[in-house]
């Protein structure tokens, strides 16, 4: 079995951006360590994961803002994680930060515990678009803490940027892409704004506050960013990543290439790496609520059918460049996948979304912005 990854969710954040529908809320530091005890003993006593399970070599703090918690907050979660897994000595520790909720003295804590790798929420080089998304922070504020990152001795920092926010004119995302690759980060995760029912940004939207995002704007884009970070030494590996080479994030490329992991905390997920998936408590307080009664926070566990299985082996891994190698889709599933959907992938190859190369099936660029349309064939 493939080597595992620990996911952590920490909920919390200093404010809450305009566009957001994660299982966040805002810091309190009664209710944050209450969460960081129960987390701790989740990791402890979970009985989902088992106990033949393989060791660990990514463990990946995500949120919300998990940069807010406090240096010895972090040393007990990751105590918990040592003491439950057999941790690589490589380990890739990731711990997403928002600009401004860190300083060189705090960085420096949690470098010596081992955080190895910061995916860095920038989202825009724009004062007047990150007022629009609600974020805290300023482009003074992007800069300052990637200078205190390297400061503090992270070589292994990824930027957050998002595309297609409303009024957003090619010029200026031009403008954010070249400020980003200035500071020649080793990782940019790029995203196409997602207008979520429910949010704050999808009421202005509908009261006509904020103009609709253009999705053909937000395509160039897109496609402008890759012509020029490939320029820069950057590779497409996912459809939405990009890297300097040696530089891919260890534990995302888990989730698609179907290897295990396992979340604690409210709202995570894990997979045991063959036919079982399962989630938390969305819900912080009831999460709370059921860890402190030594209750399960399990809400929703499935058991993947042979087809399912199946299906998302390819559009998981059809999310890597590097597509599908059909020749190990077939001695894993006893399936041939072109013969089986041949008219598809006739249809997919002709519109020009997908090329088959020797034994690898890909998106091409344009199938890359179309993967939907791609994936949906296959499910």
């Amino acid at each position: 079995m493939d080597t595992a990854g620990v996911y952590i969710h920490i909920p919390f954040c200093r404010s809450r951006c305009s566009y957001c529908d994660f299982a966040t809320g805002l810091h309190e530091d009664t209710l944050a360590s209450r969460y960081v005890h129960a987390v701790a003993k989740e990791i402890r006593t979970s009985t989902l994961v088992a106990l033949d399970q393989p060791g660990i070599d990514t463990i990946y703090f995500g949120g919300g803002t998990p940069s807010l918690l406090k240096s010895e907050q972090l040393e007990s979660l990751l105590s918990a994680v040592k003491n439950r897994f057999e941790v690589a000595e490589n380990v890739e520790i990731t711990m997403e930060m928002n600009p401004g909720t860190v300083n060189p003295e705090l960085l420096t804590h949690f470098r010596e515990l081992g955080v190895n790798r910061a995916s860095f929420g920038a989202q825009t080089f724009d004062d007047k678009e990150l007022a629009r998304l609600g974020r805290s922070h300023t482009t003074a504020d992007n800069f300052k803490t990637f200078s205190d990152l390297r400061e503090a001795g992270f070589d292994n920092v990824s930027f957050d940027l998002i595309a297609g926010l409303p009024g957003q004119t090619m010029e200026r995302w031009q403008h954010n892409v070249d400020k980003a690759l200035a500071l020649r980060p080793e990782h940019l995760s790029f995203y196409l704004l997602e207008v979520h029912e429910g949010t704050p940004l999808a009421e202005h939207i509908r009261r006509g506050i904020q103009p609709k995002p253009d999705e053909d704007l937000a395509a160039r884009m897109y496609e402008w960013m890759l012509e020029r970070a490939s320029v820069a030494g950057y590779e497409h590996y996912e459809i939405s990543n990009l890297c300097l080479p040696g530089f891919e994030s260890r534990h995302n490329t888990k989730y698609w290439t179907g290897a295990p992991y396992f979340g604690f905390g409210c709202s995570a997920h894990s997979y045991d790496g063959h036919d079982r998936r399962w989630s938390n408590e969305r819900d912080i307080k009831r999460y709370l609520t059921a860890v402190e009664s030594d209750r399960s926070p399990v809400v929703e566990q499935q058991m993947l059918s042979p087809n399912e299985q199946r299906s998302e082996a390819v559009f998981l891994r059809l999310r890597l460049m590097r597509g599908v190698d059909t020749e190990h889709y077939q001695r894993s599933f006893g399936v041939d996948l072109r013969s089986t959907f041949q008219q598809e992938l006739e249809r997919f190859i002709d519109a020009g979304l997908v090329t088959v190369e020797g034994n690898r099936l890909k998106l091409t660029r344009a199938g890359a912005l179309m993967s939907n349309e791609v994936f949906a064939a296959f499910v």
